[in-house]
């Protein structure tokens, strides 16, 4: 069709064809990229169809394909199959939650921290690590995936949790997110899907991000992912992988109940997924939540990799968790380790294996649940109104609302307003939803009467932005 037949037809984006330089499809995804980083497509937008971006721009078809491929690596657009392609939710702004700087006037609701007030038991556990005979051994590069007897403490750790493995067939990293960048490095290539919740761990878009992996949002509901939905997707197109947080999903707070992780590793195991199960928050459902069953790596541990942190059940700054995997895929596992980070500190393993073996850890586990029930209870008393969904002992709540405001403006309001929360828009996998949420951090403040004050704020103001709606968007 000739070009100038588009002149007045109606496209959501007309790139300049002469601003287009060879190779064609790197050129037009650099300029897709400016245009939607720099907000002149907004979230959400459908993109034209390629056939029609290639008559409009009287280029060959493949080059829009190879173009809106690049792009969809990236994270900056997504594809729905039988409806199109769009610009993804947080496509123009990093998503990343970090405990970044914030003034000391504003009370954090937002990052997810770990009830601090456990730390001087940490902090003696470490004081006796370094009077040990053996301490110099404790500094050198030996043992990349762990001291044994370091791995022997978390297997006992992990044993309440219905873990049971072989030394062999794990090992120590640097917290729940290095585990999770080692596993997609050690199993995952660019261009991979991975299926995840509507709603997911955000640091968990942004590394498949870096990565160059796809992310293939399935809608839930309150028990979890569905598993029709994700056998749809898997039938539909070549998904490798699933990610899921069984015991506490971030943000929603759902647990997966054990008939539904029955039902999703029946189809895992249909379609030979790999699993990357985060149980980060195993210490607040296994043995107390009645639903909660057992690990999903008990189901499939031919497909698992099963990642438990310390960072919320012990301490969050030793930065210790355990990756328990088959040996299908330990030596990519391994490999993956010693070029990510050579090994993680022997020093912080053996503080989080004293604490353990010295029964101190369940200790302080035991005083986080108390604080997340008086957290919890303390949130009721502020929205009495709220049906009483997701796990009763989370870290954070998720909470409706019905302002149609983007994310960015929610989020600044209430920092003006003297509290940092975050809005759902940062927990989107895919496509935007007609409900919102915010996340409210539980764990974070120095005391309940500093979260009692920063509740207090929310609540007062925005009464009528909270949602009572009948019909919630999928989870």
């Amino acid at each position: 069709m000739p070009i100038n037949s588009f002149t007045d037809y109606p496209m959501s984006w007309k790139p300049d064809r002469d601003a287009l330089k060879r190779p064609l499809y790197r050129s037009l995804a650099l300029l897709l990229e400016h245009d939607i980083t720099n907000g002149f497509l907004a979230p959400g937008t459908k993109l034209p169809p390629q056939r029609e971006l290639a008559d409009f721009l009287d280029i060959n078809f493949t080059t829009i394909t190879r173009a809106y491929k690049l792009c969809e690596l990236k994270g900056l657009i997504y594809a729905v199959t039988g409806s199109g392609t769009f610009v993804s939710a947080n496509a123009a702004r990093s998503i990343t939650i970090s405990k970044d700087k914030i003034s000391n006037e504003i009370i954090d609701l937002g990052f997810v921290a770990s009830f601090e007030q456990s730390n001087n038991i940490v902090a003696e556990a470490a004081k006796k690590v370094t009077e040990k005979g053996y301490l110099e051994q404790l500094l050198n590069y030996n043992d990349p995936t762990g001291i044994p007897h370091q791995k022997a403490a978390a297997l006992n750790w992990m044993a309440d949790f219905g873990i049971h493995a072989d030394k062999d067939n794990m090992a120590i990293a640097s917290g729940a997110l290095n585990a999770l960048a080692i596993t997609l490095l050690a199993l995952f290539e660019p261009g991979n899907r991975i299926a995840v919740d509507m709603y997911t761990f955000s640091n968990f878009i942004e590394i498949s991000k870096l990565y160059r992996i796809k992310l293939v949002p399935i809608p839930g509901d309150e028990h979890g992912m569905l598993p029709g939905e994700l056998d749809n997707q898997c039938l539909q197109m070549d998904v490798h992988g699933v990610f899921l947080m069984p015991s506490c999903s971030n943000p929603t707070t759902v647990m997966i109940p054990d008939y539904r992780k029955r039902e999703l590793a029946a189809v895992i195991r249909k379609h030979r997924l790999i699993l990357i199960e985060d149980d980060i928050h195993a210490f607040l459902s296994a043995g107390i939540m009645a639903d909660y069953g057992q690990p999903m790596f008990q189901l499939l541990p031919e497909q698992t990799v099963y990642i438990c942190s310390t960072s919320k059940s012990i301490c969050s700054g030793l930065r210790v968790a355990y990756i328990v995997f088959s040996e299908a895929f330990k030596e990519k596992i391994v490999k993956a380790i010693f070029n990510i980070n050579v090994k993680t500190s022997s020093l912080d393993a053996e503080i989080i294996s004293e604490l353990i073996l010295s029964g101190k850890a369940s200790a302080i586990a035991a005083k986080k649940k108390q604080l997340a029930e008086s957290a919890n209870r303390l949130f009721t008393e502020f929205f009495p109104q709220l049906p009483r969904t997701g796990h009763p002992l989370s870290f954070y709540r998720w909470l409706p609302i019905s302002d149609d405001a983007d994310g960015t403006h929610m989020e600044n309001y209430f920092l003006n307003k003297g509290i940092r929360v975050y809005h759902s828009d940062r927990f989107l996998s895919g496509a935007s939803t007609r409900d919102k949420y915010l996340r409210i951090a539980l764990s974070s403040t120095n005391s309940l009467e500093e979260l009692q004050r920063g509740l207090a704020i929310l609540s007062s103001h925005f009464p009528k932005l909270i949602g009572s709606r009948k019909n919630p968007a999928p989870l």
